[in-house]
């Protein structure tokens, strides 16, 4: 039997792809589409604003307490957003649903990955030579 793709713990075969434990046998494979997941903004903006109300709040009260939570709150806030990755996951549709197969913060990793799911699906579709 041929592996088309094997990188990566991901394996796409003439029968499945295998990801992560998953395996999606082609015949149920309906299609596949890559999907790009931004940084959170919600999250990291509202810690920091708090952070700068601690401070300031700090500073006018001269709580030193307040006044280092409230930057510790800030730098927080900036080292959530700094940490984040914008992340790439390949959908499966199926029948059954659209599950997620791979997710990676190498985008052409996963289009790479979707692009031999197509192959092997018009291989296996394609009539016997």
């Amino acid at each position: 039997m041929e592996t088309p793709f094997n990188d990566r713990g991901v394996s796409v075969t003439r029968n499945a792809l295998s990801s992560a434990g998953q395996v999606f046998p082609l015949r149920d494979i309906a299609g596949v589409q890559v999907v790009t997941v931004q940084k959170n903004k919600i999250l990291p903006i509202t810690i920091s604003l708090v952070g700068l109300v601690g401070a300031i709040v700090g500073g006018v009260l001269s709580a030193p307490a307040g006044l280092v939570c409230g930057v510790m709150l800030v730098v927080v806030g900036w080292l959530t957003w700094a940490t984040q990755d914008i992340t790439h996951r390949l959908m499966v549709q199926t029948a059954s649903g659209e599950r997620e197969a791979l997710s990676s913060v190498d985008r052409e990793f996963v289009e790479r990955v979707g692009a031999a799911v197509n192959e092997a699906k018009a291989a296996a579709t394609s009539p016997a030579q």
